[in-house]
């Protein structure tokens, strides 16, 4: 059976997009991941995840969602919630991919609802569940090729402000991205910042 697996990398940043990945393992090609040390994105270490991520991207179809800081921002404006958004670009994903059944780590407090309401919207076999990224090598896989192309992504905006110490991992409590928040001094935050976060409406 060709599985795919649906995970998120970037969600609860301040700073770059969030990006969504699915890939699509046929469960004969799980003790190949296994053997190659595919785990939760977050247990890696970056350049092991780099490696990994190029590997996976050549042996197994996927497709990436990219949300930008600014389109959050935008569609956190017009009402639709971080859940909401994550939970499109699964769709869509899902819809893209076409798999016999599909693993997804659940952004709803109750796995349950969201596992019916993603199957309802799109009429494929849904598993949904939390820590399904530690639970399902498909989900794995999917949170290595997210995590790798997001860092990828910060690392070409850290290009930029390296002079002013750079802009850390992105996330509200790396003390490197504190820092470059609080001494930007520009009228107005750069797009790659969420604008819409908790973080930032403290600042002004």
């Amino acid at each position: 059976m060709d599985i795919l697996g649906v995970d998120e990398a970037g969600r609860g940043s301040v700073l770059g997009p969030m990006v969504i990945a699915g890939v699509i393992v046929p469960e004969k090609m799980e003790k190949v991941l296994e053997r190659m040390g595919v785990k939760d994105s977050k247990r890696l270490a970056p350049h092991r995840r780099t490696i990994l991520s190029r590997k996976l991207r050549k042996m197994f179809e996927y497709d990436l969602i990219v949300i930008s800081a600014r389109e959050i921002d935008e569609m956190r404006a017009d009402g639709i919630n971080l859940n909401e958004i994550e939970k499109n670009a699964m769709e869509e994903l899902i819809l893209r991919l076409k798999p016999e059944k599909a693993i997804v780590d659940a952004v709803d407090v109750k796995a349950e609802r969201f596992q019916e309401n993603l199957h309802n919207d799109t009429g494929f076999d849904i598993i949904a569940e939390h820590k399904a990224d530690d639970n399902y090598i498909q989900v794995s896989a999917a949170s290595i090729i997210a995590k790798a192309e997001r860092d990828a992504q910060i690392e070409e905006i850290n290009k930029n402000f390296i002079k002013q110490g750079g802009i850390g991992s992105g996330y509200p409590s790396d003390p490197t991205t504190k820092k470059f928040l609080t001494n930007y001094t520009y009228d107005e935050m750069p797009d790659f910042v969420r604008r819409s976060w908790n973080t930032i409406a403290k600042m002004k």
